[in-house]
């Protein structure tokens, strides 16, 4: 009978644990801009799918701007986030579903972006606060039709 060495069997029950680890995190950057085709002060990407556990980087290109989530529309019970002007943010989500995100100072004129965590929600369930100003919700409604067009669903 061969008996296991203390490095073998440690090694067997690290091998074996691998399959039920999670994956790595990934993190990802969303750029804050001016202008660009679809309008003034967008978000780019405009609308990004994610998996729990990710983050994500909000990188000012240039000054003037905020990020921060929109309570209304984001899952019940997480953390809002949000940043002075002239401040990114890395921020990781780990609750499934849809976020609705503004840019502070320009969420007037539609600086807005969607981010999905996980495959639960559909862009479909995304209800537009009414408290969003009107140009923000038609840019959402924008932003869904893009994203749908693009195989988001």
């Amino acid at each position: 009978m061969k008996l296991w060495k203390p490095a073998s069997l440690l090694m067997a029950l690290v091998i074996s644990a691998l399959p039920s680890m999670p994956a790595w995190a990934e993190t990802y950057e969303v750029k804050l801009l001016n202008r660009d085709e679809t309008g003034p002060y967008p978000f780019v990407p405009e609308f990004l799918k994610i998996k729990p556990g990710d983050k994500v980087t909000f990188k000012l290109v240039t000054t003037g701007h905020a990020p921060a989530s929109i309570e209304a529309m984001m899952p019940a019970g997480v953390k809002p986030f949000r940043t002075k002007i002239n401040q990114g943010i890395t921020v990781e989500f780990t609750e499934k579903g849809l976020y609705g995100i503004k840019c502070i100072p320009h969420f007037s004129m539609g600086s807005v972006m969607i981010l999905q965590v996980g495959d639960e929600a559909s862009l479909d369930d995304l209800k537009i606060s009414s408290d969003v100003p009107p140009i923000s919700q038609k840019r959402f409604k924008d932003i869904i039709a893009r994203a749908k067009a693009a195989g988001a669903k």
